[in-house]
């Protein structure tokens, strides 16, 4: 088994469902879901027009290997009605690995730990709420001390 940090988003729609409905999918087709950060309601990041996300972390463990753990997730994604029409559009759900154990992935279509998470608040408060010594194998930083040092200013509140 596996620890593994997900991160959801959803800026359509019932936002709540949807994490919800994300979360028992992952622990019925994923693995077992160990702990969830609080919801948080977060500006759009990319896309700056697009309505507020609502944001979670969940730390779960799997069997799966990381290629047939992002094949599930975007499998829930498409169950879920995720639609992929642009690049940071808006989304009834986006899941989103974060880490995979201490490993470190560059595939062409999957890079963990996730390339942006370092510079996304909407990421670092709720994983350094749950995981705040989490360590970065490639930045070799805390996540509570990536968290500190961010220039990210949008806002992201707690609800």
């Amino acid at each position: 088994m596996v620890d593994v940090y997900l991160l959801l988003g959803s800026n359509l729609g019932n936002r709540q469902l949807f994490l919800q409905d994300a979360a028992r999918y992952i622990q019925k087709n994923a693995g077992k879901i160990l702990k969830s950060s609080g919801i948080y309601e977060t500006q759009s990041w990319g896309k700056t027009d697009a309505p507020d996300y609502l944001n979670q972390v969940l730390l779960m463990q799997t069997e799966l290997p990381p290629q047939l753990l992002l094949a599930e997730l975007l499998n829930i994604e498409i169950m879920l009605g995720r639609q992929r029409l642009e690049r940071w559009g808006s989304r009834t759900v986006d899941i989103d690995i974060l880490f995979y154990g201490d490993e470190i992935i560059n595939e062409s279509n999957l890079t963990i730990p996730h390339p942006e998470l370092h510079n996304r608040r909407f990421t670092l408060e709720p994983l350094a709420e749950i995981t705040p010594d989490l360590w970065h194998p490639i930045l070799n930083k805390t996540v509570l001390s990536l968290k500190n040092e961010l220039k990210d200013s949008l806002a992201v509140k707690k609800i």
